[in-house]
């Protein structure tokens, strides 16, 4: 699978980063990166700000801050001749819902989804093949931890967020006790520094952080139940 990542800002970097080293074998990652900040433009220039080419691609990762940069999906979209659009939200004034459905509606049969957060995203989420193909590797975390004495003696990720969060806490949970290792998980996503917000989301009536936290500490219930 092609993988052709838009970045703009630091937000997207230490994705790209755990992406391209943990990407499966067969897989290849493109990185374009928009200038931080961004030029001034008027909305008739914005077009100026996008690149003379970009590399062909199956999936679009939008890894942005600037939302005029998520404006441009749809022109990106039919340069790149993607297939299907990733556009994660760790920041909802990054990607405002009004604009995501704007983009959608604009990109026609083109799957476009937007998890809240990143690492929230399932395989059952959508039915792009391609969507389906990336989640089995990245997004929700699911681990495998061995037991010893009541305490974690290993932890296996089996699917990674895409930030890298889970590998770090999978290293840093070794040694701990099985009780505690819930609230632990907690503790060690926070320190690997989460991208998600920690404003108060109106659909979910929490922060995207804790979100993020949530999916983690979940992870690590499920594999020690």
């Amino acid at each position: 699978m092609r993988i052709l990542a838009i970045l703009q800002g630091t937000y997207g970097k230490r994705i790209t980063k755990t992406i391209g080293k943990y990407k499966p074998d067969g897989w290849t990652l493109e990185v374009y990166t928009f200038p931080s900040p961004l030029p001034a433009l008027n909305e008739d220039s914005l077009t100026d700000l996008l690149p003379e080419r970009l590399p062909a691609t199956d999936l679009l990762l939008l890894l942005a801050e600037d939302p005029i940069i998520a404006e441009l999906v749809p022109d990106m979209v039919k340069f790149s001749e993607a297939n299907a659009v990733l556009a994660p939200v760790a920041n909802r004034s990054w990607l405002p819902p009004g604009l995501a459905n704007q983009i959608k509606r604009k990109l026609g049969e083109v799957s476009m989804i937007t998890p809240v957060p990143f690492c929230t995203l399932d395989e059952g989420d959508t039915d792009d093949k391609f969507i389906k193909k990336f989640a089995q590797h990245f997004g929700r975390p699911r681990v495998k931890i061995e037991q010893e004495q009541e305490k974690v003696k290993k932890v296996t990720v089996l699917k990674d967020a895409p930030c890298g969060n889970t590998r770090f806490v999978a290293k840093k949970l070794i040694g701990t006790n099985t009780k505690d290792a819930y609230f632990e998980a907690g503790l060690l996503h926070h320190a690997h520094v989460c991208y998600a917000t920690m404003v108060m989301d109106r659909e979910f009536g929490d922060t995207l952080m804790h979100r993020s936290g949530l999916a983690m500490k979940d992870a690590v219930a499920e594999a020690i139940k």
